[in-house]
């Protein structure tokens, strides 16, 4: 049986808002030259204890030549929460472009305490935030004019840099403590930098991707007073993240398809708002998903972390396919949120469908986390569904779709979409 049920009311009241998941600082590696509509939804339910909800369900539109030749519109819209950015080709340079973006809405900055596979229900709260960025992308390898790719050593190499400010608001949800002290209301500066070599788009199952990239990420805190039972969990008023990832995915001459990456990160300061969180099955639930099948949602928290995922998918005739997935991780766990061991590993294994014109393509699937701890012990299940409907119908990218840098969703951006569904 499953440990939590989403009654129809509780869902119809979260999607009638139709605004964005969560928060999504707007950071590109290079303004998006393809057009792009896209409705994204995921969805994972764990069938035993008790977990925040974890989902998705977003639109995604991109459009160069909006009102001028050089500017780009990009906007992702769901439930309570929006972000946009207009993206400004060639503005400081012939390679340099600018970004400018705007978000916002409820949910953004909410935080679940998952504590050895529990949800702390009296720990968490929720958070609202409103941000304004910058963002500079540089391109050091442009193709000539009317040149396309056609190596490898010809994917897009870029330098990101982008800064924002982020104002964020707490409040309590229904069974958060009476004598638990919400942290303070609080302007946050974020700065980001970012070396990347290729790219992947935003889509279930790119048919090709390749990527090499290294990031830092740094959050400056205005207002870092304790908070918790007592004020004795701490904030602290800077924290400094440093990752790195290497993907490819491709799709044989057979049609199967196959997609391996390894992520590895670290920091310092981090702490309860800003560390790694590793877990669940959402591909699109951040521009460098933590997943780990057959875990809670975000479920581990950690300092730093090695993280290797893989999927390979065989064809069923031409519109079905049979996907297995696996991820396994080596975890340095935040202090006060240790697990018994520091690795964790989950595989899995789904049904996908893709209707005839590529329009469609579902896929539900089933999880296990292997060493996930719970109160029967280890080992945990979960049943997942993804959803992608692109509006364009089929349209393939030629080779310069490869070249694209696709939007960056946050690290931890769904918060505000499993808000809705908290209470």
């Amino acid at each position: 049986m499953l440990g939590k049920t989403l009654s129809l009311t509780r869902i119809l009241r979260g999607l009638c808002f139709l605004a964005v998941p969560g928060a999504w600082p707007a950071v590109w590696a290079q303004i998006d030259p393809v057009p792009r509509r896209l409705l994204q939804l995921g969805y994972n339910q764990p069938m035993e204890g008790k977990a925040p909800f974890a989902g998705y369900a977003f639109y995604y539109h991109n459009e160069p030549g909006f009102v001028r030749t050089n500017w780009t519109l990009r906007a992702a819209v769901a439930p309570v929460y929006a972000d946009t950015e207009l993206g400004l080709k060639g503005a400081l340079g012939p390679q340099t472009d600018l970004g400018i973006g705007v978000a916002g809405g409820g949910f953004a900055d909410s935080h679940s305490e998952i504590r050895a596979g529990r949800w702390v229900q009296t720990e968490s709260f929720t958070g609202h935030a409103g941000e304004f960025s910058l963002g500079v992308y540089h391109l050091f390898n442009p193709l000539a004019d009317g040149a396309t790719p056609t190596g490898l050593m010809e994917a897009p190499l870029q330098f990101v840099g982008r800064g924002a400010m982020r104002y964020s608001l707490f409040e309590r949800d229904d069974k958060t403590a009476p004598n638990f002290v919400l942290p303070e209301d609080r302007p946050t500066g974020h700065v980001r930098l970012g070396l990347r070599w290729g790219g992947r788009e935003p889509l279930m199952t790119p048919p090709v991707a390749f990527e090499l990239s290294a990031w830092y990420e740094g959050q400056f805190r205005g207002n870092t007073d304790n908070y918790g039972f007592a004020g004795t969990t701490p904030a602290e008023p800077q924290s400094h993240l440093f990752w790195a990832r290497s993907l490819l995915a491709y799709t044989l001459p057979s049609a199967h398809r196959f997609e391996v990456s390894l992520t590895l990160g670290t920091s310092a300061n981090a702490d309860r708002l800003s560390a790694y969180r590793l877990g669940g099955t959402l591909p699109l639930a951040a521009e460098f998903p933590l997943m780990l099948p057959g875990y809670y949602f975000e479920e581990l928290s950690v300092r730093s972390f090695a993280l290797l995922n893989g999927s390979y998918s065989v064809p069923l005739g031409r519109r079905w396919e049979i996907v297995g997935h696996g991820g396994a991780a080596f975890c340095d766990y935040l202090p006060g949120l240790e697990q018994p061991d520091d690795f964790n590993a989950g595989v899995g294994a789904g049904l996908g469908w893709e209707s005839a014109d590529g329009g469609w393509h579902v896929l539900v699937g089933y999880a296990y986390g292997i060493n996930a701890v719970r109160t029967d012990g280890r080992g945990a299940h979960n049943i997942g569904l993804l959803v992608q409907c692109d509006l364009d119908r089929g349209r393939i990218p030629g080779a310069d779709g490869v070249r694209s840098v696709l939007g960056r969703l946050n690290r931890t951006g769904w918060r505000g979409f499993n808000g809705l569904f908290r209470r």
